[in-house]
């Protein structure tokens, strides 16, 4: 496969159509669609189911269209790095991470980082531990953001001081939401929405004890955002980190801590052995240096 041919493969999977594929991308539409079908030759699998008005993916397809991101991501990331061999200190550092306030700490760093390396920028992308890791893996980001537990040992990391802890978003007018605190058997009677991820399931079944398996679990989510809107709705309660999501009077949420307190440490990490470009090699020195301070 050839990165020109997968530049090709993903516009048509955008603009879901040929013509307009072709148009954007200056070629002939039998020229686009002659390098579409060596492509499905080459590959030996159907691609495209190919209909009146637009074109949309087999499962072949779909698999090749997550692929040919990473692939032609990472072939600009690389790109990019060798450009930035210069003597002046620019280029991007792409940060992955999860949901938690010690994304504080990351920005404080970032905002003195940037005050003396004004031409570097930044790629921020959010999503749990599980997804973070599998992009740092694969060299899509450089510095990530991981709330524990977390398995790190092919990562180097500074751990945060800080400790989180976890409690239930509810709405105001729950019956929860006259506790000062929420204990296991407080969360039998309601729909509980929880993290999708298995190390945090683990962590929250040891926290409740013999009620886990009594809970009324509705649902699970990666991101807090979306099942906090859910909770808004009434549809029952998320257990998250503290300080997520907004509950003020603006707002119909609210926040209990959990008691027993569970809490969760946080860490930033990169991979081992990895050769930096200069200035992800410069930020993660001088990152190290102002967290040991």
């Amino acid at each position: 496969m050839e990165l020109r041919v997968l530049n090709y493969f993903l516009t048509v999977v955008y603009e879901e159509n040929i013509t307009s594929a072709a148009e954007k991308l200056h070629i002939t539409q039998p020229t686009l669609s002659r390098q579409l079908m060596q492509l499905e030759e080459e590959l030996g699998v159907s691609l495209f189911r190919r209909g009146k008005k637009k074109i949309t993916l087999t499962s072949e397809g779909l698999l090749l269209k997550r692929r040919a991101e990473e692939i032609l991501d990472l072939t600009n990331r690389t790109e990019q790095e060798l450009k930035e061999q210069q003597p002046l200190m620019n280029g991007e550092i792409a940060i992955g991470g999860g949901e938690t306030q010690s994304m504080r700490v990351l920005a404080d760093f970032i905002k003195v980082f940037s005050s003396e390396y004004p031409q570097v920028t930044y790629k921020l992308y959010s999503a749990d531990a599980d997804d973070i890791k599998d992009r740092v893996n694969k060299g899509l980001m450089d510095i990530c953001l991981l709330t524990e537990p977390v398995d790190i040992d092919k990562y180097d990391f500074i751990r945060i001081p800080q400790k989180e802890y976890w409690g239930v978003v509810m709405r105001k007018d729950s019956p929860l939401a006259q506790k000062r605190s929420v204990a296991p058997e407080d969360l039998l009677p309601f729909p509980i929405l929880i993290p999708g991820r298995a190390l945090v399931q683990n962590e929250l079944d040891n926290w409740f004890g013999d009620s886990y398996g009594a809970l009324h679990i509705i649902g699970r989510y990666n991101l807090i955002y979306n099942a906090a809107i859910m909770v808004e709705a009434g549809i029952g309660v998320a257990l998250c980190l503290e300080k997520l999501v907004p509950a003020s009077e603006e707002t119909e949420l609210c926040f209990r801590p959990l008691a027993p307190a569970l809490e969760t440490g946080v860490v930033i990490a990169w991979k081992k052995y990895q050769v930096f470009p200069p200035a992800v090699a410069k930020f993660i020195e001088l990152l190290k240096n102002a967290l040991k301070a």
